[in-house]
């Protein structure tokens, strides 16, 4: 849920969408039709996590922790299920 949550908030705003895209390798089609697929889902947070002002952001507005999304992403990574 915290990775939805995170999509939504990173594609919210137009450039940070665009670094979204271009970092990570997820096509528009990709993101509509994997979110429920672990990669896509951990390479969004990898995207936050990798960027200290936007998961700064990030957690503030999704009303989390800087934390509690860096241990979603590795989560995800792991196997462990987020």
């Amino acid at each position: 849920m915290l990775a939805l949550e995170a999509l939504g908030w990173a594609l919210a705003d137009g450039d940070r969408a665009e670094r979204l895209l271009s970092l990570t390798g997820l096509t528009p089609e990709r993101l509509r039709h994997g979110i429920e697929d672990r990669a896509v889902q951990a390479a969004v947070l990898e995207f936050i996590a990798n960027h200290e002002p936007d998961l700064v952001l990030a957690a503030d507005a999704l009303s989390t922790t800087p934390e509690a999304l860096v241990a979603a992403h590795r989560s995800l990574e792991g196997g462990n299920g987020a």
